[in-house]
């Protein structure tokens, strides 16, 4: 493939007709079949057309894979090499992702359906997080604890053994570096189940992981279902950890594999009904509704974090209202290889079906539909944005993570209705808050239950700030050097000195 720079959206077209798909599970050190030959069909949601049959793993794969990764981190290649030299190893895969930088989200465009400018977005921060992780591992100390001159106590944090990262398809690039760069830079084995929905820039990732120079065994990839794959990796006597980013349906099962097979550790970051808190004295309503458009509409919506409920005081709800359907006309979907195009196609049909049933819904329960609700015509399973206003608390629309361009706005009239509003919810994973009070802030802040809080923003941040959620959010946090907390574990050695008969 080409590595000029594209810049039109003929060239992006031209690079996708060159692209060589790589559709083979990579176990141990080599591309291989699944044992029953099955396949999976994955599906440009742009066009309808087919992009590949790829390998569809199952349980004997993730056996071979997990007795792979074991004998791997048992010969201690990766496990117990230097951490400075796992750091150079991990800034060689970020060099070789940074060069194939187009490919890698060409793969995710076409896979998935997302703008090919949000691909690229996504895959700097990958590239950013497996280049933060590899220079924070040789920074990390141990402890040595307070003790008297007889005894020398040491805190010492080693790699938990063989991780199972089952990464979701609305991010397949960026999702698998939060997982992989923290787990790998503590020295564990992963096993990376890329979602059925997306499984292609994985498996090419794969090929680059080798050519960087981690050691065999240590990385592997197993394309296939949930329920198959998934599911044999989370029963695993032999997985130490898993790492999980989707559903908090399915967090709920993979807590459940864990306890009944060996107590493995399982970190979660799960659903989310984000809201988006907006204060009478916020200084500029169009900077509001620019972000509060795209906080919804970015990605086709499908996107965890996504500000799918606005709370707004009512002084200043219809301003805001009207200037939030006006920015959402500026994000019309379209052709995700157009560099232009701010919306693209939403990843398959069952997710397209899923969210025209909660517009349809929407408008049953009463809400007022502002903008939207209609399914474009033609090929491709596109849906522009979506705005409800009238909303209330008790409405489906309002209540369940819908994953698509669909936003319920709601009033309210005084700072704890809002509060309240806002933590109306079983989800706990983001949470917005516009105002130049400086106190309001700072109470308003410290009672939203919310893993992050955006204050006049949405979604800033960067990868010294700690990701996850609260409540059926899940646990544990992406990104920073908290995340290598989750992928280590804490062994206490209490040595005695100066010891006489």
């Amino acid at each position: 493939m080409t590595h000029t720079t594209p810049e039109t959206h003929a060239d992006w077209q031209r690079l996708a007709s060159q692209l060589h798909l790589e559709t083979r599970a990579w176990i141990g050190q080599r591309h291989t079949d699944a044992q029953d030959g099955a396949r999976l069909t994955t599906l440009n949601p742009a066009t309808g057309e087919v992009l590949a049959e790829v390998v569809a793993c199952d349980a004997p794969e993730a056996d071979a894979a997990v007795r792979h990764a074991r004998r791997a981190f048992e010969a201690g290649h990766w496990s117990r090499r230097p951490p400075a030299e796992r750091k150079r190893t991990l800034l060689r895969l970020a060099d070789l992702m940074a060069h194939h930088r187009h490919e890698l989200a060409l793969l995710d465009t076409l896979d998935m359906g997302k703008p090919i400018t949000s691909a690229l977005g996504d895959l700097d921060g990958a590239i950013g997080c497996i280049r933060y992780q590899a220079e924070t591992i040789d920074k990390l100390y141990g402890e040595i604890a307070p003790t008297g001159e007889e005894h020398l106590g040491l805190v010492l944090r080693e790699p938990l053994g063989v991780v199972a990262a089952i990464v979701p398809w609305n991010f397949p690039m960026m999702m698998t570096a939060w997982k992989i760069a923290p787990a790998l830079a503590a020295g564990n084995s992963v096993i990376l189940k890329p979602s059925e929905k997306s499984p292609l820039s994985a498996l090419r990732l794969a090929a680059l992981v080798a050519e960087a120079g981690v050691p065999d065994g240590v990385f592997q990839v197993l394309p296939g279902y949930g329920h198959t794959v998934g599911q044999a990796l989370a029963l695993s006597m032999d997985v130490d950890c898993l790492a999980f980013t989707g559903s908090t349906q399915v967090g709920k099962q993979l807590m459940q594999c864990a306890g009944r097979s060996n107590l493995k550790k399982v970190y979660l970051e799960c659903g989310g009904k984000s809201p988006n808190v907006v204060f009478a004295d916020c200084r500029d309503l169009d900077a509001v509704a620019a972000h509060a458009a795209s906080a919804i509409f970015h990605n086709q919506g499908e996107v965890c974090i996504a500000g799918s409920r606005l709370l707004v005081d009512n002084r200043i709800r219809d301003a805001l209202v009207e200037r939030v359907v006006a920015a959402a006309e500026h994000m019309q979907p379209g052709d995700p290889l157009n560099p232009a195009t701010a919306m693209g196609a939403m990843v398959d049909q069952a997710q397209y079906d899923r969210v025209m049933t909660y517009i349809r819904r929407g408008v049953e329960e009463g809400a007022h539909l502002c903008a939207g609700g209609q399914a474009l015509d033609g090929p491709g399973l596109f849906i522009p944005p979506t705005i409800f206003n009238d909303v209330s608390a008790d409405m489906t629309i309002a209540r369940e993570e819908i994953f698509g361009p669909v936003l319920s706005i709601m009033g309210f009239d005084s700072e704890d209705e809002a509060i309240a509003l806002a933590n109306d919810s079983v989800y706990g994973l983001a949470a917005g808050l516009w105002s130049q009070d400086i106190d309001r802030i700072m109470r308003v802040t410290r009672r939203l239950r919310s893993g992050q809080v955006y204050v006049n923003n949405w979604a800033g941040s960067d990868m010294t700030m700690p990701f996850g959620g609260v409540k059926q959010s899940g646990n544990g946090r992406d990104k920073s050097y908290h995340s290598l907390e989750e992928y280590s574990e804490l062994k206490a050695v209490w040595m005695a000195l100066n010891v006489k008969a």
